[in-house]
């Protein structure tokens, strides 16, 4: 990477840093580009050579985060003391990780809302941002894919059963971790364990038919 390419990323990333303190800790709305400027040590004219708006960058942050953190779990799985025993086993894993993860960071949690969502991660998959951890996601959707076959599960799309089962985690999951209601995450736990069973399960391929 050139001089010319290294310091266009710093100056990025900069921006990207300095504004998710800002929304953090004084919030979206009252956050303004003069000030994710002023913070970056940069002109306001200069934010504008690497995001449209506002709201362009904060889409940005959003797939960041939730890319850096579906890695981390990710990563945790490879390392897990007890091994991962097939597709479900993999799945619940995963998002006992995320939860937990959220539960203990809620700063995050408040920042993303909502929104560690199906379109969240398909923009973290297919932006291949130049020094984002991104590109690596991937890997996570090719396991569920050969995990699927392995495990004898037949779905004509791969993808609309993952996105049912990230958007159900992903909205009833945010009121039991930052208001526990209509119970603790602890509580809600094995109930959302037993959907995702259930919802596995009316793809498996009956026993006779896995042979």
């Amino acid at each position: 990477m050139s001089k010319v390419d290294l310091n266009k990323q710093n100056k990025r990333n900069s921006l990207l840093t300095n504004a998710y303190d800002l929304f953090v800790n004084q919030g979206f709305n009252k956050t303004t580009i003069s000030d994710i400027a002023k913070h970056s040590g940069l002109a306001k004219g200069t934010f504008y050579l690497y995001f449209k708006d506002k709201y362009d960058l904060r889409d940005e942050l959003i797939a960041r985060k939730s890319a850096q953190l579906l890695l981390e779990a990710q990563q945790a799985m490879k390392v897990r003391p007890v091994p991962i025993k097939g597709l479900e086993d993999y799945l619940l894993a995963m998002v006992d990780y995320v939860l937990n993860y959220l539960q203990r960071n809620k700063m995050l949690l408040k920042f993303i809302t909502k929104n560690l969502s199906w379109g969240i991660f398909r923009h973290a998959v297919e932006k291949q941002t130049s020094g984002s951890t991104s590109n690596n996601l991937g890997e996570f959707y090719d396991n569920y894919l050969m995990a699927l076959k392995a495990d004898n599960y037949e779905c004509d799309d791969p993808e609309l059963l993952l996105f049912t089962i990230i958007e159900l985690v992903s909205s009833t999951s945010y009121s039991c971790i930052m208001y526990d209601s209509p119970c603790s995450i602890e509580a809600y736990l094995p109930h959302l364990h037993q959907t995702i069973h259930l919802i596995l399960e009316g793809y498996r391929l009956p026993k006779k038919q896995e042979q």
